[in-house]
């Protein structure tokens, strides 16, 4: 490869511990987590102490050839400002960590300006977290503006995970109308696959805008590797946006349970539906100029043993 991989959408914590819609979750043992009422796979079973380190996904990414990630948040895992901070003092070069504010709270505004002040370069909002069945958190409310106005005059990067289809995007659209220099990056493919989801996607023809695939081979999951289904969906998505606004996620951790980290991009490689030039810009080109990531580590080729 005559590119750099670069994970746009990927997790870290040292334990989950956190309440999410009255609903608890905690890490247990041998990867698994209490996750709002039942027992799930959060975490590959030799993950035996539940703790999703920074030095374990360096070993992954190491194997796998991927130059650096983007450490995103969700509110199922709690909040992790502390750790993440840890981390993008120790591997400035190799991880870019997004804070994350509890936005299902008022007060978040003097979250979000001490973790700017701190010094991180993301902010995440789990925006799909702010609609539930008896309440809606209008990311156009009054704080949430003031916060975003802040986040622009300080060129701080605005991740964002939303609900299904257009249940946002209408806000989206109030968003980067109000602050065309804010550098936004939408989580989960749009939800591809859902109802609605290219509505997300067109986002993306804003120029502040992208679209990265965290989580698309979860939403592919009955499919299955090799995600042709997937593939098909990100040409897709090419055609209403162009190449240049899409990037590749893993959403590292939680889809390794069901396969490697190397295949949650490999089948991007191997795909013939694809251009060679369409694969570069898509597994590292496009994240390394939108996330501004400088002399990125070259990583050799390793042989399994069953080579």
């Amino acid at each position: 490869m005559d590119f750099k991989i670069i994970d746009a959408h990927a997790h870290l914590w040292l334990r989950q511990n956190t309440e999410v819609e009255g609903k608890t979750i905690r890490t247990l043992d041998n990867g698994k987590s209490l996750f709002m009422g039942e027992i799930r796979q959060m975490l590959p079973p030799f993950m035996m102490d539940g703790r999703n380190t920074a030095e374990i996904f360096l070993s992954n990414m190491d194997y796998a050839q991927v130059s650096a990630a983007i450490i995103t948040q969700e509110y199922i895992d709690g909040l992790q400002n502390d750790y993440l901070w840890e981390v993008q003092q120790n591997y400035p070069n190799r991880f870019f960590c997004c804070g994350m504010v509890n936005a299902r709270q008022p007060g978040y505004f003097e979250q979000g300006r001490q973790l700017i002040e701190q010094g991180f370069r993301g902010i995440k909002i789990p925006a799909q977290r702010l609609v539930t069945a008896d309440k809606k958190i209008y990311l156009t409310s009054d704080e949430m503006m003031r916060l975003f106005h802040l986040m622009e005059e300080k060129n701080i990067l605005f991740s964002v995970d939303l609900a299904e289809g257009e249940t946002q995007t209408g806000e989206m659209n109030e968003i980067i109308a109000e602050y065309p220099q804010l550098k936004i990056a939408i989580g989960h493919f749009g939800m591809v696959n859902r109802s609605g989801w290219q509505e997300q996607i067109k986002l993306a023809r804003h120029p502040n805008v992208r679209i990265e695939s965290g989580g698309i081979t979860w939403l592919f999951n009955d499919e299955f590797y090799p995600f042709e289904g997937a593939v098909r969906a990100i040409s897709e998505a090419a055609d209403l946006t162009g190449w240049d606004k899409l990037m590749w996620g893993s959403d590292y951790p939680r889809t390794i349970t069901a396969i490697t980290y190397r295949m949650s991009y490999d089948f991007i490689l191997k795909t013939y539906l694809l251009s060679e030039e369409e694969k570069a810009q898509f597994l590292g080109l496009n994240a390394e100029k939108f996330y501004g990531f400088k002399d990125l580590i070259r990583l050799p080729y390793i042989k399994n043993m069953s080579e």
